[in-house]
């Protein structure tokens, strides 16, 4: 399609909008009196308005019902969790046996790592991107340091090349080879969240199976971003927030995804605790911890229902519209916003470098060449709700649930009174 630079144009692509009414079913913050334009997807999604009822619906059982909520709330609080495992497998290309809801994003991935990372004198060795997500990274030095390794020995980092921001999926493949013998897991982040990224994970993912490790992926930045087959891929496993693109809530509860073929082994590494024990047995107390044959074997407490709520509100949006409607979406928006870009950068005489490589979701990383913090602070003023990364990177990321083209057209021309303003 040809784009064009003006109002008329953007609002045309929002009339064929199949989605357009979902913009509807969101809160929008306001900025001198107006809904802002949010771009900051990738960091907080938005709430859906829906969101509230299913959160009043759990204060009123526990108001009316108290303890018996458990059992005898319309959705009783004790398999609450479960009813977000058919919607979710959906999003991330799973069976419903495969994913649980549990905890936050590090603590689940130190819990995987339990199971998934077993080291051996021979095979210690951990491949992931450098400068992954500070967590990811404390993270795993913190495990490799716990099994009495050496984090600078044990953690091997796939490097950019020289003058380059993005990863290229030879070189990844290249480091597999290379320690191959050594190599127990391979974790990356699916999504790098600096620059946008979208590794080759099913490519990946392949390779280091054939070396004879385990793989997992860190999805907080992918999961309902992008495609995901994690079952079709044979990934090990994985773990992602819900807070971004699936719309919980800051902070909320986070997903793990573990293949079909490591459930229901009572041999199994890992950190037990009671809701992870079947549920047939669960409430004998019995000494001994039967593991239910889910991921939610990986389970370790009762889940929280409030943190829930605001998770199952999001996925049955995700549930109504699916995910290639929203990739198609997706796709089409940072196509424009892409073009909006270059576009001002050429009227306003400002160079604005896109780190972000072709394979990417709803992110466009931009070096604000030319320009710096006071830009980011002016779009800000103005209603324009975008990420700042040192040194001098904006985010931008154009969720398809609730950004129009008409949003993408106002940034630009926001942004090219900030940058003749100055």
């Amino acid at each position: 399609m040809k784009f064009e630079n003006t109002l008329t144009f953007a609002r045309e692509l929002d009339l064929h909008d199949a989605l357009k009414a979902y913009r509807q079913q969101f809160h929008f913050p306001q900025v001198n009196g107006k809904d802002v334009i949010y771009f900051t997807g990738n960091s907080l999604g938005l709430q859906p308005k829906r969101t509230q009822k299913y959160v009043d619906d759990i204060m009123k059982d526990w108001r009316e019902l108290a303890v018996e909520g458990h059992f005898h709330a319309e959705k009783p609080w004790w398999d609450y969790h479960e009813r977000l495992a058919k919607p979710l497998a959906k999003v991330v290309g799973a069976k419903p046996q495969e994913v649980s809801v549990m905890n936050t994003l590090t603590v689940n991935l130190h819990f995987l790592m339990v199971s998934f990372y077993r080291p051996t004198q021979k095979r210690f060795k951990i491949i992931c991107e450098e400068k992954a997500f500070p967590s990811d990274q404390y993270m795993l030095q913190s495990q490799v340091r716990f099994h009495g390794l050496d984090p600078s020995d044990a953690i091997v980092e796939v490097k950019k090349r020289e003058g380059e921001h993005f990863w290229r999926t030879e070189d990844v493949l290249k480091t597999i080879d290379e320690v191959k013998d050594e190599l127990a897991l391979v974790l990356i982040g699916g999504v790098n969240y600096y620059n946008g990224q979208v590794f080759a994970m099913e490519t990946i993912t392949k390779a280091g199976k054939k070396a004879g490790a385990m793989v997992g992926w860190d999805l907080a930045h992918a999961v309902g971003n992008v495609e995901l087959k994690l079952h079709d891929w044979d990934v090990d496993f994985a773990a992602w927030c819900s807070y971004k693109y699936m719309n919980s809530g800051p902070g909320n509860a986070s997903g793990i995804f573990v293949n079909e073929k490591h459930l229901g082994k009572v041999d199994m590494p890992r950190f037990e605790g009671w809701w992870g024990n079947k549920k047939e047995t669960r409430f004998q107390m019995k000494p001994m911890f039967e593991p239910i044959d889910t991921a939610d074997a990986w389970q370790v407490s009762n889940p929280p229902v409030l943190s829930l709520a605001p998770y199952l509100a999001s996925l049955e949006l995700f549930d109504e519209v699916g995910m290639p409607a929203l990739i198609q979406k997706q796709k089409k928006l940072t196509a424009y916003l892409e073009y909006i870009l270059l576009e001002v950068g050429k009227e306003a005489g400002s160079v604005f470098e896109i780190i972000t490589p072709e394979d990417r979701g709803c992110q466009l990383s931009v070096f604000l060449h030319g320009e710096g913090r006071a830009l980011f602070d002016y779009l800000m003023k103005r209603g324009v709700i975008v990420d700042w990364r040192e040194p001098n990177v904006i985010r931008l990321a154009p969720a398809p649930f609730y950004c129009s083209y008409e949003d993408i057209f106002r940034f630009g021309r926001i942004l090219k009174e900030g940058i003749l303003s100055k």
